[in-house]
């Protein structure tokens, strides 16, 4: 059952119009029915609380949630509820979300300024919305540099797994890839497990056995309801600082707008353990700061904002690991899977895959949902040159192939780290706008030599006995990377014959998988209790405050951090309570 190499280049082409944007969507069954969430339309003009926490996301959640047992808080979140939307409910609905570029859509939409198509959360729930909903947890080493109590950790994982993680249910492919990544050599076999540890394993996953996503949102389902606020569509332009008879600016409340334009304002309650939390994520948070005063002294001036605090580190170091992967068609159906399986490898390349057969829900539909050209990845030509034509052109084209090229999967490595970084800076005021983001992909040496052992991996996986059922004995390795090397897959210029040098397919193929962080780290923007250094009632709290990536995939770890400083914070409380009355 051959494919000569120009039917099987026609249809990795159309599939490479559109590679791996944001896996994934919101589980949107009927949902919770909270009593607390509103849209930001019915806010008061002015009110007051004693946490306030801008960004529903990923660690807004779960921390809003810890805090309101014995507080009340205000969860302000830009984007719309992930409730609701049958079409982003399941696995095989897989694209809705991505290709809505509306303004109210749950993904934003930005291009670094390295060329690499991205996008951020604007939804409930954050990039768990958006994801693979791969779960697993931090390595243990990073816990023990990250300076937390290890039993804390332990046990906010757990307070987060017994909502949203699951075990996957494994079918014939991922079960083909994990035994290729056996016979590859990476080694042990771990079986099922959220820990880290090198080897082979199968990880959790935020998608249940009826494919349906459980997101951060549903952490929500944990909070007091009398003790919690969330407004939706409500964006925070600035945070307010008072200084007048303070040594060093407090902040004290946020302004926010909601959908129809009007202001409104929400203030810290009088007492010195209240504050305000920033989880507006790795983009957002180092954003909102700026946009508030507190950054590097000369940029905020550039963009007539007035300076709270000369900060120069904030929106530096960073970065984004890097992802390359290959296309590999297959004569043998194949299920429609997202990420289950990891390969750890001992130099610091993590190995994964996720596959399609008929990406759309029906046969009368042909799209190949996270690699689809409707999700905008036309990916030859820059941004101002992608016409809704040649768009047209690339979904005409898709619409036109065979079904048997929607049969088939991609293997993908990435990097530890990165050790690489870049920076962020503003493009505007207006913090609806994306800012200039910079990653230098591979700018350090050490980071593309760990994607070429990635890749050198990836290309045993392909080559395995056990893998063989899913891939053509007429396709070389070489030519397949040659095939996805030619592809549309990002903006930056193509070599020919790019897999004769790993090196080289590494910096033209490379990708992001979404786990950008950096701009608010421990040790230059915040301390190690996540409070903002120089100024008082501010934490961060959320992925901009990492150095590095934690482990193969950051959502576990955000999440456990929004839980884990939200019961730091109460013992805070408490202690200082107590200290109080005596």
């Amino acid at each position: 059952m051959g494919m000569g190499h120009l039917g099987c280049w026609r249809f990795v082409g159309a599939a490479l119009l559109g590679f791996l944007l944001f896996h994934g969507f919101c589980h949107s069954d009927k949902g919770p029915n909270y009593s607390f969430m509103h849209n930001a339309t019915s806010a008061p003009a002015v009110s007051s609380y004693d946490y306030i926490i801008i960004g529903g996301g990923t660690a807004g959640c779960p921390l809003a949630a810890t805090l309101s047992q014995n507080a009340t808080v205000l969860l302000l979140e830009r984007g719309c509820s992930p409730y609701g939307n049958p079409n982003i409910t399941n696995l095989s609905s897989f694209g809705a979300s991505l290709s809505d570029l509306s303004p109210t859509s749950p993904s934003q939409r930005f291009i670094s300024e390295d060329g690499v198509i991205n996008a951020r959360a604007r939804v409930l729930g954050g990039g768990t919305c958006l994801n693979a909903g791969f779960y697993t947890r931090a390595p243990l080493d990073y816990v023990r540099e990250a300076g937390w109590d290890g039993r804390l950790v332990n046990e906010s994982y757990r307070w987060v797994e017994n909502k949203v993680a699951f075990e996957p249910s494994m079918k014939s492919w991922q079960s083909a890839f994990r035994d290729g990544l056996i016979e590859a050599g990476v080694v042990p076999f771990n079986g099922f497990t959220y820990d880290h540890i090198n080897g082979t394993k199968v990880g959790g996953t935020i998608f249940d056995q009826n494919g349906h996503r459980h997101t951060a949102a549903d952490l929500l389902e944990y909070a007091n309801p009398s003790g919690i606020t969330v407004f939706l569509h409500a964006t925070v332009p600035k945070i307010l600082f008072a200084d007048e008879g303070q040594q060093r600016p407090r902040a004290h409340g946020v302004i926010f707008v909601d959908a129809t334009g009007a202001q409104h304002r929400a203030y810290l309650n009088q007492g010195s353990n209240n504050e305000i939390i920033v989880s507006a994520g790795a983009l957002g948070s180092p954003q909102l700061l700026m946009l508030s005063g507190v950054g590097p002294e000369k940029h905020l001036q550039a963009h007539n904002i007035t300076v709270v605090l000369d900060q120069p580190m904030v929106g530096q170091r960073m970065s984004d690991n890097p992802m390359n992967a290959v296309f590999v068609p297959s004569p043998a159906q194949t299920e429609v899977s997202l990420i289950q399986v990891v390969g750890i490898t001992e130099f610091g390349s993590y190995i994964e895959a996720a596959s399609g057969s008929n990406f759309g829900s029906s046969s009368a539909v042909k799209d190949y949902g996270m690699f689809s050209p409707k999700i905008g990845q036309l990916s030859t030509v820059p941004p101002k040159q992608r016409t809704p034509e040649a768009l047209s052109k690339a979904i005409e084209l898709m619409n036109n192939l065979d079904q048997a090229a929607f049969v088939g999967g991609f293997i993908l490595e990435k990097i530890m780290g990165p050790i690489s970084t870049g920076q962020l800076e503003l493009r505007t005021r207006d913090p609806d706008h994306n800012p200039s983001v910079t990653f230098n992909y591979f700018k350090e040496p050490e980071d593309l030599q760990r994607c070429v052992q990635g890749m050198s991996t990836v290309e045993k996986v392909i080559e395995s006995n056990a893998f063989s059922t899913f891939r053509y004995n007429n396709l070389s390795v070489s030519t397949l990377m040659n095939m996805t090397a030619n592809s549309p897959i990002n903006l930056l210029p193509k070599h020919r014959n790019v897999s004769i040098s790993l090196e080289q397919y590494c910096k033209d193929t490379v990708m992001t998988i979404w786990h950008y962080h950096g701009g608010c780290q421990v040790g230059s923007v915040v301390d190690g209790d996540y409070k903002v250094v120089g100024v008082d009632g501010l934490r961060v709290v959320d992925g901009s405050t990492f150095n590095f990536s934690p482990g193969t995939n950051p959502q576990a770890t955000v999440m456990m951090l929004g839980r884990y400083m939200g019961v730091k914070i109460l013992r805070e409380r408490l202690a200082a309570r107590d200290q109080d009355s005596e």
